[in-house]
């Protein structure tokens, strides 16, 4: 069967794509942020996942505020992305998964999730900055299956409703007949807001609260907010922790620690970093 050996989360603020294109990787400012990375792609070298999930929400790129489904899974044989107007290169094409790809479709309707299924799909800089991040040279050694969550226009999903999706992939993944090694890779976040009064806003305190929870004896403890309640802890995008909740589920009750990094700001952003791997 196939295997979850890991999950990492991440940040996914398009600047992450400037700063790689300009090469500012040692920049002061960034510097904190991409050193980060390095014991993520070491991990990854020694590891080799043969299929990356990532979790994650599109920005407009792919669903548009006229038609947003709450949860989507892409079945396409290749996911391209395209220009989002931020000034940042577009990245080569992804291979998909198609096989795992609609066993995890199947599985999660016969568990009552409704989903959109896209047999085309373009990804967005939430899907691809992360990937980048994980292997800079673009040369994606790995096949993808994308889960999209939306986070962009309310109602959003309840964050126990993510958590649930969660543990409904890694039920998927462990039912596939194959023999891959699975990375999933959630997206988002942590605590920020881009517009309105509360524009800049932090919650460093809440983001390392969280972020124990995630490693801790209560990982579902963010479940107990509502919709509402997260964005006013994290600020109106900060409310992308649903992805790394969904993530984290994936693994099964305990996990292991392996890495962490937070820093601030990143482009009035909140960024945080987590490499955790199921517990035997």
């Amino acid at each position: 069967m196939a295997k979850i050996i890991g999950a990492v989360t991440t940040s996914h603020v398009p600047a992450i794509g400037g700063a790689i294109a300009k090469g500012r990787q040692q920049d002061p400012y960034w510097k904190p942020f991409f050193d980060g990375f390095n014991p993520i792609r070491q991990w990854l070298g020694d590891n080799k996942p043969d299929v990356v999930v990532v979790i994650y929400n599109d920005h407009g790129l792919n669903f548009f505020l006229d038609k947003m489904p709450t949860f989507s899974v892409g079945a396409a044989p290749t996911y391209v992305n395209a220009d989002e107007g931020w000034g940042i290169p577009s990245l080569p094409p992804f291979t998909g998964h198609q096989p795992l790809s609609w066993h995890l479709i199947e599985s999660l309707v016969e568990e009552e999730f409704d989903l959109t299924t896209c047999q085309e799909m373009l990804v967005d800089h939430a899907f691809t900055l992360p990937m980048a991040l994980l292997w800079p040279d673009q040369k994606w050694p790995v096949t993808v299956v994308p889960v999209c969550i939306n986070t962009v226009q309310a109602p959003v999903p309840s964050a126990k409703r993510c958590w649930k999706l969660g543990e409904a992939i890694g039920r998927a993944v462990a039912s596939w007949a194959g023999d891959e090694k699975v990375l999933v890779l959630g997206t988002g976040g942590l605590s920020h807001q881009l517009d309105g009064e509360r524009a800049g806003f932090i919650n460093k305190d809440f983001d390392l609260k969280f972020m124990d929870s995630l490693v801790g004896d209560d990982p579902q403890w963010a479940t107990q907010f509502s919709g509402h309640e997260l964005v006013e802890q994290t600020g109106t995008q900060g409310i992308e922790l649903l992805m790394w909740l969904a993530t984290r589920a994936t693994l099964g009750e305990k996990v292991n620690d392996v890495f962490r990094n937070y820093h601030i700001p990143i482009s009035n952003t909140a960024s945080g970093l987590m490499l955790m791997t199921p517990k035997a």
